[in-house]
């Protein structure tokens, strides 16, 4: 009994040959293209060429003769530029928050490193400080040598007094 390789579950498919290629694209161009797009479309300048565009759209097919204008008064092909022009802004603005969300994630990891390393080193720090006091706890200060300086040269003092003393007079 042979069974058909096709309608066998556990035997895998063979690769597909696409006859047309895909087109390839660079997915960190297309990015930088959306950010600078994204950019551009966050401006005032953008702002006032598409004001003046649509108000001149909007003159030329009330204003101008009959047989000169392009899109009757509902405007039908203005919006439906416009809707075209947010449907392709709209993705790309999304892009742009991915990749900038993205560097922030990278950079708050960053940030964190950073504290992290800044923590442990001001407890290395804050250890090395207390073991200082401690050392310097045990040693001697300035008062404590002068007064056993002073204790010694009254002994030496006395010392030489005793001598002076006990030598016979010639």
């Amino acid at each position: 009994m042979t069974v058909d390789r096709r309608s066998r579950l556990d035997t895998p498919r063979d690769a597909r040959r696409h006859l047309v290629r895909r087109p390839s694209v660079d997915a960190d161009a297309f990015g930088v293209f959306a950010e600078s797009f994204a950019r551009y479309m966050g401006t005032a300048k953008f702002l006032l060429w598409m004001t003046m565009f649509v108000a001149a759209w909007i003159l030329w097919n009330t204003l101008s003769p009959r047989d000169l204008r392009f899109d009757p008064f509902p405007f039908i092909f203005l919006t439906l530029m416009l809707s075209l022009q947010a449907s392709y802004a709209a993705p790309l603005i999304l892009l742009a928050q991915n990749r900038q969300e993205q560097r922030d994630k990278v950079v708050a990891e960053q940030d964190r490193q950073a504290n992290a390393r800044a923590h442990a080193d001001m407890e290395f720090l804050a250890r090395e400080v207390a073991s200082l006091r401690m050392a310097v706890g045990e040693v001697a200060t300035r008062d404590f040598l002068r007064s056993e300086l002073r204790g010694l040269l009254g002994d030496i003092e006395d010392l030489s007094r005793q001598q002076a003393d006990d030598e016979p007079e010639p």
